[in-house]
């Protein structure tokens, strides 16, 4: 079965949220629903189109990226998965939060699904390949599917960019060779769905993404 993939841009970082769908299991990514409209959107999705959510997965766990996780995880008994590098970024959010106007932040569980590179996550059809990518964050991943050629970047890629390193956990050094030794060795019709903004491809990127030039 096609998979489909449903972006949602929440927050005041304009973070982008991510379901991947095979028509009835689902994966929810990055959820960084906050408000409550934004919680109701997202619930929305998954009860109108009937999708059961078989997991929470974390590209990396910077404040963004992490806002809606208690949330989903409150709604649904699912795992929740995430790379051990991240874990000290997840645990901080707690003492930040407030400062950039989230001070109703709940801390999610922790969770109990550990990822690694090269892992195969399988959900009903879904198919991910977890691929270690550090250099925005100590544990950034990204989730890759070959057939339908796509991959869910976080902040590794954007169009025409890359994602900052001056946050605690970020390296350029280590992120230039994610790009260069991971995300540029995918196909170049593979297509980049990225934690802000719009999508892009691994080809355009390599043909012109400024980070070409450090």
């Amino acid at each position: 079965m096609a998979l489909l993939i449903q972006k949602f841009s929440f927050n005041g970082f304009q973070e982008n949220t991510y379901i991947v769908q095979d028509g009835y299991n689902c994966v929810i990514i990055d959820p960084g629903c906050y408000e409550k409209h934004e919680q109701d959107e997202l619930m929305n999705y998954i009860t109108l189109n009937n999708l059961n959510p078989a997991a929470l997965l974390l590209t990396h766990a910077h404040i963004d990226h992490v806002l809606g996780c208690s949330f989903v995880l409150s709604k649904f008994e699912i795992d929740f998965y995430m790379h051990k590098e991240d874990t000290n970024t997840l645990n901080a959010v707690s003492d930040y939060a407030h400062v950039y106007g989230y001070p109703g932040y709940s801390a999610p569980s922790a969770p109990n699904k550990v990822l690694k590179h090269g892992d195969v996550l399988s959900f009903g059809d879904i198919q991910l390949e977890v691929k270690f990518t550090p250099g925005h964050s100590a544990g950034h991943v990204v989730f890759y599917n070959e057939e339908a050629g796509f991959v869910i970047n976080g902040d590794v890629l954007f169009a025409g960019s890359f994602g900052r390193t001056d946050l605690p956990g970020g390296d350029i050094e280590i992120l230039k060779g994610s790009i260069h030794n991971i995300m540029f060795k995918l196909p170049e019709e593979t297509v980049v769905y990225c934690g802000h903004g719009g999508e892009t491809t691994i080809g355009q990127e390599k043909r012109t993404n400024h980070i070409l030039q450090f």
